[in-house]
């Protein structure tokens, strides 16, 4: 990567509003192949500058920049082993809040965590654990479902529904399951149509899970009537574990129905770039 001195930066970002276009194009071309190290320095400009149009300027080139790392990072993130499921949370709530450190996300679910704990027993029986879990979640930290701001893009960053405590039916589901596998329990999601819910599956005990609903459990037959009531053919995979990667490709879904329904098409066309990094073949 090129490197260029602060005074060099300096003679570059005074040529953005050179009236030729070619000047300016070269110089913004010129910038951005400066890659990531240039964010700061743009920041620092973009505070300086009186010139609005210049202001704007660099607030493109700074999302482009920004845009670029989440999306390289989402390219990682689907070729890691393991495609740890806040690792893909941080790097989707990059796109809405770039300065977010994993750091600060990962203490925030620690705490979580670590109120569940505290009050947790492994020697219940399942339906016994599940019942400490969605007391500590639902009475104790009062997470709840955003039912009046549902389609929020908000509901889809996990800061913001930990620092809310409200949000859609997978953010709530997310919080729950990364609690649960924190536990050790055989908790993993279920991507319904519509919604998405969780599955305690074990080789002694299956059942399923609403963290929109307060952790209501239900059984199997409840999601073949859902599904009848929806009039959907019963597949396999509406009761089955679901994978990180499917739902990180959910969330990415959700967001750009949030965006259409806000009217952002820019926002739109970038959130469709990130879902075709995470699921190629569609």
């Amino acid at each position: 990567m090129e490197k260029l001195t602060p005074k060099e930066l300096d003679a570059l970002i005074s040529l953005l509003d050179d009236t030729d276009m070619e000047v300016k194009n070269h110089v913004k071309d010129r910038i951005i192949s400066l890659g990531n190290e240039a964010i700061p320095f743009l920041e620092k400009k973009w505070e300086e500058s009186f010139n609005p149009e210049i202001q704007k300027e660099i607030e493109e080139m700074v999302h482009f920049l920004q845009f670029d790392l989440l999306k390289e990072r989402l390219k990682d993130w689907i070729k890691s082993p393991d495609k740890d499921l806040l690792t893909g949370l941080w790097i989707l709530n990059t796109f809405q809040y770039p300065d977010l450190e994993y750091e600060k996300l990962n203490a925030d679910m620690h705490q979580i965590y670590f109120e569940v704990w505290t009050a947790f027993r492994n020697d219940l029986q399942p339906n016994e654990q599940v019942r400490i879990i969605n007391s500590v979640l639902f009475n104790q930290i009062r997470f709840s479902a955003n039912t009046k701001n549902f389609h929020s893009p908000g509901n889809s960053m996990m800061s913001n529904v930990l620092e809310t405590k409200k949000g859609n039916p997978i953010s709530l589901a997310s919080i729950y399951l990364l609690v649960g596998q924190k536990l050790g329990l055989p908790i993993y999601g279920v991507n319904l149509p519509n919604l998405f819910v969780l599955t305690y599956k074990s080789k002694d005990s299956t059942f399923y899970i609403n963290a929109f609903n307060k952790g209501l459990v239900f059984s199997r037959q409840d999601i073949v009537n859902y599904l009848d009531h929806l009039k959907i053919d019963p597949r396999e995979e509406y009761f089955e574990p679901c994978s990180n990667k499917d739902i990180i490709a959910r969330y990415l879904r959700n967001l750009v129905m949030a965006f259409e329904k806000l009217g952002e098409v820019e926002k739109v066309n970038e959130v469709k770039e990130m879902l075709s990094i995470v699921t190629p073949e569609v």
